[in-house]
Protein backbone atom coordinates (compact mmCIF):
# COMPACT_ATOMS: atom_id res chain seq x y z
CA UNK A 1 0.00 0.00 0.00
CA UNK A 2 1.40 3.41 -0.99
CA UNK A 3 1.88 6.28 1.46
CA UNK A 4 -1.05 8.10 -0.09
CA UNK A 5 -3.30 5.06 0.32
CA UNK A 6 -2.18 4.54 3.93
CA UNK A 7 -2.94 8.16 4.82
CA UNK A 8 -6.34 8.04 3.10
CA UNK A 9 -7.19 4.87 5.02
CA UNK A 10 -6.11 6.56 8.26
CA UNK A 11 -8.20 9.65 7.48
CA UNK A 12 -11.25 7.46 6.83
CA UNK A 13 -10.72 5.64 10.13
CA UNK A 14 -10.54 8.99 11.92
CA UNK A 15 -13.76 10.16 10.29
CA UNK A 16 -15.59 6.98 11.29
CA UNK A 17 -14.29 6.69 14.86
CA UNK A 18 -17.32 7.67 16.96
CA UNK A 19 -15.33 7.30 20.20
CA UNK A 20 -13.29 10.44 19.45
CA UNK A 21 -14.17 13.72 21.19
CA UNK A 22 -15.05 16.99 19.39
CA UNK A 23 -17.00 15.24 16.63
CA UNK A 24 -19.29 18.27 16.33
CA UNK A 25 -16.37 19.97 14.53
CA UNK A 26 -15.01 19.17 11.09
CA UNK A 27 -12.10 16.79 10.65
CA UNK A 28 -8.86 18.60 9.73
CA UNK A 29 -6.49 15.78 8.86
CA UNK A 30 -3.44 17.61 7.49
CA UNK A 31 -1.97 18.52 4.13
CA UNK A 32 1.24 18.88 2.18
CA UNK A 33 4.02 16.78 0.74
CA UNK A 34 3.75 13.24 2.13
CA UNK A 35 7.42 12.69 1.18
CA UNK A 36 8.56 15.82 3.02
CA UNK A 37 11.70 16.24 5.10
CA UNK A 38 9.91 18.47 7.63
CA UNK A 39 6.59 17.86 9.35
CA UNK A 40 5.00 20.77 11.26
CA UNK A 41 2.65 19.85 14.10
CA UNK A 42 0.39 22.31 15.93
CA UNK A 43 -2.11 21.68 18.71
CA UNK A 44 -5.62 21.84 17.19
CA UNK A 45 -7.57 23.58 14.41
CA UNK A 46 -9.12 27.01 14.99
CA UNK A 47 -12.28 28.53 13.53
CA UNK A 48 -10.88 29.20 10.05
CA UNK A 49 -9.31 25.74 9.91
CA UNK A 50 -12.60 24.17 10.93
CA UNK A 51 -14.46 26.09 8.21
CA UNK A 52 -12.00 25.23 5.42
CA UNK A 53 -10.95 21.81 6.79
CA UNK A 54 -7.31 22.77 6.31
CA UNK A 55 -4.58 23.28 8.95
CA UNK A 56 -3.08 26.71 9.64
CA UNK A 57 -5.09 28.89 7.27
CA UNK A 58 -6.02 31.70 9.69
CA UNK A 59 -3.83 34.60 10.83
CA UNK A 60 -1.30 32.27 12.46
CA UNK A 61 -1.28 30.19 9.29
CA UNK A 62 -0.51 33.22 7.15
CA UNK A 63 2.51 33.93 9.37
CA UNK A 64 3.58 30.30 9.11
CA UNK A 65 3.40 30.58 5.30
CA UNK A 66 5.60 33.72 5.38
CA UNK A 67 8.17 32.02 7.61
CA UNK A 68 8.28 28.97 5.33
CA UNK A 69 8.73 31.20 2.26
CA UNK A 70 11.39 33.29 4.03
CA UNK A 71 13.72 30.28 4.18
CA UNK A 72 13.22 29.49 0.50
CA UNK A 73 10.66 26.71 0.93
CA UNK A 74 7.04 26.43 -0.18
CA UNK A 75 4.08 25.32 1.89
CA UNK A 76 3.43 22.47 -0.51
CA UNK A 77 6.94 21.09 0.13
CA UNK A 78 6.28 20.43 3.84
CA UNK A 79 3.47 18.65 5.67
CA UNK A 80 1.31 20.44 8.25
CA UNK A 81 -1.04 18.89 10.79
CA UNK A 82 -2.17 19.09 14.44
CA UNK A 83 -2.23 16.69 17.38
CA UNK A 84 -5.99 17.05 17.80
CA UNK A 85 -7.75 16.88 14.44
CA UNK A 86 -10.92 18.78 15.35
CA UNK A 87 -11.53 22.25 16.75
CA UNK A 88 -12.14 22.57 20.50
CA UNK A 89 -15.09 24.88 21.36
CA UNK A 90 -14.27 28.60 21.39
CA UNK A 91 -10.69 27.79 20.31
CA UNK A 92 -9.81 26.72 23.85
CA UNK A 93 -6.71 24.64 24.54
CA UNK A 94 -7.13 20.92 23.87
CA UNK A 95 -7.78 18.90 27.03
CA UNK A 96 -5.39 16.10 28.07
CA UNK A 97 -8.02 13.46 27.34
CA UNK A 98 -8.59 14.93 23.85
CA UNK A 99 -4.88 14.80 23.10
CA UNK A 100 -4.76 11.23 24.40
CA UNK A 101 -7.72 10.20 22.22
CA UNK A 102 -6.14 11.49 19.01
CA UNK A 103 -2.63 10.32 19.92
CA UNK A 104 -2.72 6.92 18.15
CA UNK A 105 -3.78 8.56 14.90
CA UNK A 106 -0.99 11.15 15.00
CA UNK A 107 1.54 8.41 15.78
CA UNK A 108 0.43 6.45 12.72
CA UNK A 109 0.41 9.61 10.58
CA UNK A 110 4.02 10.34 11.56
CA UNK A 111 5.03 6.71 10.93
CA UNK A 112 3.62 6.84 7.40
CA UNK A 113 5.11 10.23 6.46
CA UNK A 114 8.40 9.43 8.23
CA UNK A 115 10.00 12.90 8.08
CA UNK A 116 13.59 13.66 8.99
CA UNK A 117 12.58 16.63 11.15
CA UNK A 118 9.46 17.30 13.23
CA UNK A 119 8.94 20.99 13.99
CA UNK A 120 6.41 21.41 16.78
CA UNK A 121 4.43 24.65 16.95
CA UNK A 122 3.67 25.63 20.53
CA UNK A 123 4.00 23.94 23.90
CA UNK A 124 1.23 21.35 23.49
CA UNK A 125 2.80 19.65 20.50
CA UNK A 126 6.29 20.01 22.03
CA UNK A 127 5.17 18.36 25.27
CA UNK A 128 3.51 15.60 23.29
CA UNK A 129 7.04 14.41 22.46
CA UNK A 130 9.02 15.79 25.42
CA UNK A 131 6.75 16.19 28.48
CA UNK A 132 9.47 17.86 30.57
CA UNK A 133 10.41 20.50 27.99
CA UNK A 134 9.69 24.21 28.52
CA UNK A 135 8.85 26.25 25.42
CA UNK A 136 10.65 29.41 26.58
CA UNK A 137 13.78 27.40 27.39
CA UNK A 138 13.83 24.80 24.63
CA UNK A 139 12.42 26.70 21.64
CA UNK A 140 14.86 26.36 18.74
CA UNK A 141 16.89 23.52 20.27
CA UNK A 142 17.43 20.17 18.56
CA UNK A 143 16.41 16.85 20.10
CA UNK A 144 16.72 13.32 18.73
CA UNK A 145 13.56 11.26 19.06
CA UNK A 146 12.61 7.77 17.96
CA UNK A 147 14.01 6.14 14.86
CA UNK A 148 16.34 8.74 13.43
CA UNK A 149 14.09 11.79 13.70
CA UNK A 150 15.07 15.23 14.95
CA UNK A 151 12.64 17.39 16.89
CA UNK A 152 12.79 21.19 16.85
CA UNK A 153 10.32 22.91 19.20
CA UNK A 154 9.14 26.31 17.93
CA UNK A 155 6.88 29.00 19.32
CA UNK A 156 3.36 28.82 17.94
CA UNK A 157 2.90 31.44 15.18
CA UNK A 158 -0.03 32.85 17.20
CA UNK A 159 2.49 33.71 19.95
CA UNK A 160 4.60 35.46 17.32
CA UNK A 161 1.61 37.59 16.36
CA UNK A 162 1.19 38.68 19.98
CA UNK A 163 4.82 39.33 20.88
CA UNK A 164 7.55 40.96 18.73
CA UNK A 165 10.18 39.28 20.92
CA UNK A 166 8.70 35.82 20.35
CA UNK A 167 8.38 36.54 16.62
CA UNK A 168 12.08 37.45 16.51
CA UNK A 169 13.07 34.18 18.22
CA UNK A 170 10.65 32.15 16.09
CA UNK A 171 12.09 33.68 12.90
CA UNK A 172 15.65 32.99 14.02
CA UNK A 173 14.79 29.36 14.73
CA UNK A 174 13.07 28.99 11.35
CA UNK A 175 16.27 30.07 9.59
CA UNK A 176 18.05 27.11 11.20
CA UNK A 177 15.69 24.54 9.69
CA UNK A 178 17.32 24.17 6.22
CA UNK A 179 20.72 23.52 7.83
CA UNK A 180 19.18 21.03 10.29
CA UNK A 181 17.68 19.12 7.36
CA UNK A 182 20.96 19.25 5.44
CA UNK A 183 22.99 18.00 8.40
CA UNK A 184 20.34 15.53 9.61
CA UNK A 185 22.54 12.41 9.62
CA UNK A 186 25.46 14.24 11.21
CA UNK A 187 23.24 15.67 13.95
CA UNK A 188 21.68 12.25 14.64
CA UNK A 189 25.14 10.75 15.18
CA UNK A 190 26.20 13.69 17.34
CA UNK A 191 23.14 13.31 19.57
CA UNK A 192 23.68 9.55 19.79
CA UNK A 193 27.31 10.03 20.78
CA UNK A 194 26.28 12.61 23.38
CA UNK A 195 23.80 10.15 24.88
CA UNK A 196 26.49 7.44 25.00
CA UNK A 197 28.84 9.79 26.85
CA UNK A 198 26.11 10.62 29.40
CA UNK A 199 25.26 6.95 29.84
CA UNK A 200 28.95 6.06 30.29
CA UNK A 201 29.36 8.82 32.88
CA UNK A 202 26.30 7.65 34.76
CA UNK A 203 27.64 4.09 34.83
CA UNK A 204 30.96 5.33 36.20
CA UNK A 205 29.13 7.10 39.01
CA UNK A 206 27.38 3.84 39.91
CA UNK A 207 30.66 1.89 40.12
Amino acid sequence: MSKEEQLKKLENELAEDISLPLRESNLVFGEGDINCDVLFIGEAPGQKEDELRRPFVGRAGKLLDKLIEAIGWKRENVYITNIVKRRPPMNRDPLPEEIEAYKPYLTRQIDVIHPKVIATLGRFSMNYFIPTAKITRDQGKIFRIGDGKLLVPLFHPAAGLRSPEMLKKLTESFYKLPLIVKKHSELIEKERAHEEVIESTQQEKLL
